[in-house]
């Protein structure tokens, strides 16, 4: 993990679409517009012409708006079909070589691939593929499952068995979109249903997405979620089929995805996210009682969970910090100081709402405890009498093997120190973090259940003879 980070990363968005108009390039660069908080490191789109079976793919590293200028979008061609990428590197190189898609050129067609999450035996596989003859140019989880899938293409003589026999050998989290040279799209999701995956239609074909607020976005109705185990194809923009390749297993979807990760207007395997994120509000509210004046939450992902402890505790909501919307990745702290202070540069507390007051501030996390720190001293700093933290998520123990950025459990302050050594060290006057349970309860209209592996080790495949950082997305 990047020791500049106190937030945690997923790792990538997935987008595809199959319509009858020559809109796909648009559609595509929208839909990753629309998750761009997925991943912001690279971003790809590779679309094939509506006559012709050749892929056209642009790619690079930066933002989705830094990567596809005017310019670039005018020269991919107009097409029906296309698939693109946003990336969030984690132990991997942060290279254009390792931005997706990934086209593969085999003997009978050509695939472009796009995933979202990390295969924990990739690199057992990649060995055995270069054992083959097949070369790879990059450090990619991602490269190896679109090789494996052509590879497998050419043995079975038909995309979708030979998709289907690839991601057989695949063991951990993956969602997949790939665009077939016979003008197909397949959407694969990983038998655990780790990553989100859903499907959305309207009167001009289908989307694939991770998300259902690009389907939106796009002008697409959500359809459903994308079953885990199960595999669907789609040509001309309407599904053609629709098949299970492996029973479901019992545990899989990432409960951080509705703590953090996703949008809080997108809809996962049947739960509203805000909806999730005010219910674990709630419970922290029941769990962690506290006397004090107002909720504050913390942009952005603490707002709603601050709605819910306002709402069950009766405590007025107000709004704790101005945020600076413009300051991005690229922001230049020219002095260490600066740097110190980067916090405040991007989120400066309002003092008109916290002077004098006992302040209650939900946050959705702590990693390391660096920020939470800042936060609370510059809640201080701005006149609160006392700061108290509820986080709605519990303590980060363990390592995450399916495409979150925790690469060590030794930067993990709750491994180190107890809730009461936390709260001394970031500064408040108590601390408290939401239960497993009480996180489960409010994200009970989930149809899945979780991985909680993060938390309590439970992952829901065995992983202990991998190592997350032989190659990940």
């Amino acid at each position: 993990m990047n020791n500049s980070m106190e937030k945690l990363h997923e790792e990538c968005a997935v987008f595809g679409v199959s319509v009858t108009s020559e809109e796909a390039v648009g559609i595509t660069y929208n839909g990753l517009l629309s998750m761009q908080h997925r991943g912001q490191e690279g971003a790809g789109i590779a679309a094939m012409p509506m006559h012709g079976n050749g892929i056209v793919c642009h790619k690079d590293v930066g933002l989705v708006g830094e990567v596809f200028t005017e310019k670039v979008i005018a020269k991919l061609p107009a097409s029906n079909l296309a698939v693109g990428h946003n990336r969030y590197s984690t132990t991997g190189s942060n290279t254009r070589q390792n931005v997706q898609p990934f086209v593969t050129e085999f003997l009978t067609g050509r695939i472009a691939t796009v995933h979202n999450g990390n295969v924990v035996n990739a690199k057992t596989l990649k060995k055995q593929l270069e054992n083959k003859g097949l070369d790879f140019a990059a450090t990619s989880d991602s490269e190896v499952i679109s090789s494996l899938i052509a590879y497998q293409t050419i043995l079975k003589g038909n995309i979708i068995e030979g998709t289907i026999a690839a991601v057989r050998e695949l063991e951990g989290a993956f969602s997949l979109i790939i665009m077939c040279g016979d003008h197909k799209l397949i959407a694969v999701r990983d038998p655990n249903g780790f990553r989100p995956l859903c499907i959305g239609t309207n009167q001009y074909g289908c989307v694939v997405a991770s998300e259902s607020c690009a389907l939106e976005n796009c002008g697409f109705e959500m359809l459903r979620d994308v079953r885990p185990g199960e595999i669907i194809v789609i040509e001309d923009g309407r599904i053609i089929e629709e098949r299970m390749y492996a029973e479901s297993r019992e545990r899989g979807v990432c409960i951080f995805e509705y703590v953090y990760f996703a949008r809080s207007d997108s809809v996962i395997d049947g739960l509203s996210v805000y909806e999730a994120r005010c219910n674990m509000g709630r419970m922290l509210a029941k769990e962690h009682p506290v006397d004090a004046d107002v909720v504050c939450g913390i942009p952005d992902s603490g707002l709603e969970a601050a709605m819910g402890y306002a709402e069950e505790s009766g405590l007025p909501l107000v709004q704790g910090f101005a945020k600076n919307r413009y300051i991005g990745r690229s922001f230049i702290f020219p002095t260490q100081a600066q740097r110190e202070n980067a916090v405040k540069m991007k989120m400066n507390p309002l003092r008109y709402n916290v002077k004098g007051k006992r302040i209650i501030l939900v946050d959705d996390s702590i990693v390391r405890g660096t920020t939470a720190a800042k936060i609370v001293s510059s809640m201080r700093n701005a006149g609160a009498k006392e700061v108290h933290m509820r986080i709605s998520a519990p303590p980060f123990l363990h390592t995450c093997h399916f495409g979150t950025d925790i690469d060590d459990e030794a930067n993990l302050i709750a491994n180190h120190l107890s809730i009461d050594e936390i709260c001394k060290k970031i500064g408040a006057d108590t601390l408290g973090f939401i239960s497993l349970d009480g996180l489960e309860k409010a994200c009970g209209k989930c149809s899945l259940q979780f991985c909680t592996g993060c938390f309590d080790g439970n992952y829901g495949i065995p992983v202990s003879e991998y190592s997350k950082q032989d190659l990940e997305g």
